[in-house]
């Protein structure tokens, strides 16, 4: 098989917003097809996780791969579109008061749900108050909690009130809205271009095209996502044209393939050794600082990903504009005397090694081969420090070590679920339930606190980038990239667009001539 190298041309250009959008460069096969978009066909994915056991778009939080999914059925007042922007969905239009503590909505005329119904303001009242927790006490969607009340004031305006001045509350508006009294846990009814047929655990979950969408239809009438766990099951079933499309694809994967079209964009993900902070030996921060200078974030880009990639030396990545701030890539330029010197002070010596593992779950090939380039890096400490690697299935991750803690270190990529900088930094506060890693800083608290507070741009997005410098300052976790995303499909697979968000979007993938 003829080996295809193929050359970032993934330009990150500036916009009037906040953010950037999901450029590509593409390698194509010569089919002889016109290009032309054909309405209907079938297109099944590839995926290399099972979804979440819950499929509420409330609630399944816990799995990039099931946001990315649910994208293509639920939709919030407000959606992403692939340059980063926020644009009307079920809401037409919006208003925002001088103190940044009313957002009114007005409601689109003729969106429907899936099951036929209208959408009511008392689907919008019901699905905003479910997310937000007011009748419970217990927010579904962490991030709404700021919600004091959601009132419908007629047949079209909603008025969602805060507790606090928030100036970054409209990303969080894309969250689901279902019909009133709905429980997902029984029936998934949304509002997007495609929806929910069915779910075969651990197989495969379809979804259809709806025709009654009140925006552009999509063109396949049918989506079906198939788990694939082994990566290289996925990289024969995409050669043998048992499925017809798989991103957040590998270098090393993509090399293998021959023939079919291959999209490379931004995954839009930190992927980071990401310590236990309150856990030994990583609750020292000359240990955690020692293995920043330790480890080389390029050689781990180079030898882990063929030198795909957006290094990274906080919580933030390039899509995030204004936000990113570059010159934390190399706040620890590697330096093996200075992480040997500090690993000294810490009590560790080739006589009395530093010893952890890193639990990786072993579906995510990208996080497994940056493990293994990890470990090699540590082992040239001159047996200062012994690593290995604890591969788990992705449940057991998802449950010991993502739920219960249980872990010194892991490798992993975490993403922003919504165009807004708190989307990655929030999870750090000490008080968060979602701080897996258990960092606990003063400082941080007190200047998150102070950037969610302020209805100031300018001063937000010091204070945000503040809080990015503390990350990197307390060597929270050993910071490598936003990982290259390689999308490969079957070359009639045509349409396909990136996000700076971690979904898939097939409401514009069509078969062509």
């Amino acid at each position: 098989m003829t080996k295809r190298i193929l050359t970032l041309a993934l330009t990150l250009a500036m916009t009037a917003a906040l953010f950037v959008g999901g450029g590509q460069s593409v390698w194509a096969a010569d089919t002889g097809s016109t290009g032309e978009a054909v309405d209907g066909g079938e297109l099944v994915v590839g995926i290399a996780a099972d979804l979440d056991s819950s499929l509420d778009p409330h609630v399944s939080s816990s799995s990039a791969g099931t946001r990315e999914v649910l994208f293509n059925i639920f939709e919030g007042l407000v959606k992403p579109d692939t340059k980063g922007d926020l644009i009307p969905a079920v809401a037409e239009d919006y208003a925002v008061n001088d103190t940044a503590d009313e957002y009114t909505f007005i409601l689109r005329e003729g969106v429907r749900f899936h099951n036929g119904q209208p959408v009511t303001v008392g689907d919008v009242v019901y699905s905003l108050s479910r997310a937000a927790g007011l009748e419970t006490g217990e927010p579904l969607v962490d991030t709404l909690s700021g919600i004091a009340s959601v009132e419908a004031k007629d047949e079209r305006t909603v008025v969602v009130t805060l507790s606090a001045p928030n100036t970054e509350m409209l990303p969080f508006m894309t969250v689901a809205i279902i019909p009133e009294g709905n429980d997902p846990a029984q029936e998934l009814i949304g509002t997007g271009p495609f929806r929910y047929v069915s779910r075969s655990p651990q197989q495969n979950i379809i979804m259809e095209r709806f025709d009654d969408y009140w925006g552009e239809p999509a063109h396949l009438d049918k989506v079906t996502f198939r788990v694939i766990e082994n990566a290289q099951t996925m990289v024969m079933s995409l050669q043998s044209g048992a499925i017809d499309f798989a991103a957040k694809l590998e270098a090393s994967q993509v090399a293998e393939l021959d023939g079919l079209t291959v999209l490379e964009g931004s995954m839009a993900t930190i992927q980071a050794l990401y310590l236990n902070n309150a856990r030994a030996p990583f609750d020292d921060i000359r240990v955690r600082q020692a293995l920043c200078y330790a480890i080389d974030k390029t050689m781990v880009i180079d030898l882990a990903a063929d030198g795909h990639g957006f290094p990274v030396g906080s919580s933030m990545y390039p899509a995030f504009g204004k936000y990113f701030d570059e010159s934390l890539t190399n706040y620890y330029e590697p330096d093996t005397g200075k992480a040997l010197e500090l690993l000294a002070e810490a009590g560790y010596t080739s006589s009395h090694p530093l010893e952890f593992s890193i639990v990786v779950p072993s579906n995510y090939t990208p996080h497994v081969d940056a493990a293994q380039v990890i470990v090699s890096l540590l082992d040239q400490l001159g047996g200062v420090v012994s690593a290995k690697i604890d591969e788990v299935e992705w449940a057991t991750w998802q449950e010991d070590t993502y739920g219960n803690r249980n872990f010194q270190a892991t490798i992993c990529g975490f993403d922003a679920k919504t165009l807004t900088a708190a989307a990655l930094l929030e999870r750090f506060n000490s008080g968060n339930a979602k701080n897996f890693i258990n960092f606990d800083c003063a400082e941080y608290d007190e200047t998150y606190a102070a950037a969610a507070a302020t209805t100031d741009d300018g001063e937000k997005t010091e204070l945000y980038r503040r809080c990015e410098a503390i990350l990197a300052e307390q060597a929270a976790n050993v910071y490598i990239q936003d990982m290259a995303n390689f999308a490969a499909m079957q070359p009639d697979v045509k349409g396909y667009e990136f996000y700076p968000l971690y979904v898939m979007d097939f409401s514009t993938v069509y078969r062509a001539q």
